[in-house]
């Protein structure tokens, strides 16, 4: 459990999202692809197990929409948007990894292997370490 306040990442969709929850530290809790109407509700369960101090979140695919939503429902949380440009394919990269391929999938070149499940927490994941960059630069 986290004990320093932490940023809830958020790559929002029409269909599914990404959350993860991490550290300034850049200590990663929680990263999980859910479905779109199912996002709100875990982030306030994310909400009451981490100590939340903002929500990063992508700036693309139906971000307004949900910066709408999010400001809405839940009034207290602080949300920023980010550059989420190549993200998707920043993502597949940091996928593999995360979860290095074995067996015979090794031999396939990397740039040809598509990573086994959704990678949108990936994502959330990337959008907070941009968000931690932008403070330091």
């Amino acid at each position: 459990m986290a004990e320093q306040p932490v940023i809830l990442g958020f790559d929002p969709g029409r269909q599914k999202c990404g959350l993860a929850v991490m550290g300034v530290d850049r200590r990663l809790y929680y990263h999980e692809v859910i479905s779109a109407e199912g996002a709100i509700p875990t982030i306030e369960s994310l909400r009451d197990r981490f100590p939340v101090s903002l929500l990063v979140m992508g700036d693309q695919t139906s971000s307004k929409e949900w910066k709408r939503r999010l400001a809405e429902e839940l009034t207290d949380l602080r949300v920023v948007t980010v550059d989420e440009r190549n993200s998707s394919l920043e993502a597949r990269d940091r996928f593999w990894q995360m979860y290095p391929p074995k067996g015979f999938s090794r031999l396939i070149p990397e740039g040809m292997r598509s990573p086994p499940r959704p990678i949108d927490d990936i994502v959330a994941i990337l959008l907070i370490e941009r968000y931690l960059e932008r403070l330091v630069s």
